[in-house]
């Protein structure tokens, strides 16, 4: 430490402080670059990240009606058995009456 003393000591205080004024030069100018790059960097994560948001959006809207397909399916079930009772029922009604007119035929003829 000594031996830097004594060299500065030849050195005029301006020069010091020029030297000073340099180097805060220099460090606020390599922060202000680093500053600029996170902001850049910031910004590239920002728009790909909406991006993802998009698709993720897009692909939603597209897979929403998938588990309505399952009701759908539910339904579909339900009309089918609904319409199978209602044809055993249709037939019924047709031996029925098929019986009723060959005993009408029977007694008119």
């Amino acid at each position: 430490m000594e031996a830097i003393a004594e060299a500065l000591a030849d050195v005029p205080a301006t020069t010091i402080w020029a030297y000073c004024l340099v180097a805060g030069v220099v460090v606020i100018l390599v922060v202000a670059l680093l500053l600029i790059g996170i902001l850049v960097a910031a910004r590239k994560i920002d728009y790909h990240a909406n991006e993802i948001w998009e698709a993720g959006k897009k692909i939603a809207a597209n897979t929403v009606s998938i588990w309505m397909l399952e009701r759908t399916n539910t339904v579909a079930a339900d009309i089918l058995s609904t319409a199978k009772s209602i044809v055993g029922a249709a037939e019924s009604i047709d031996q029925k009456l098929g019986g009723l007119s060959e005993a009408l035929g029977q007694k008119g003829g």
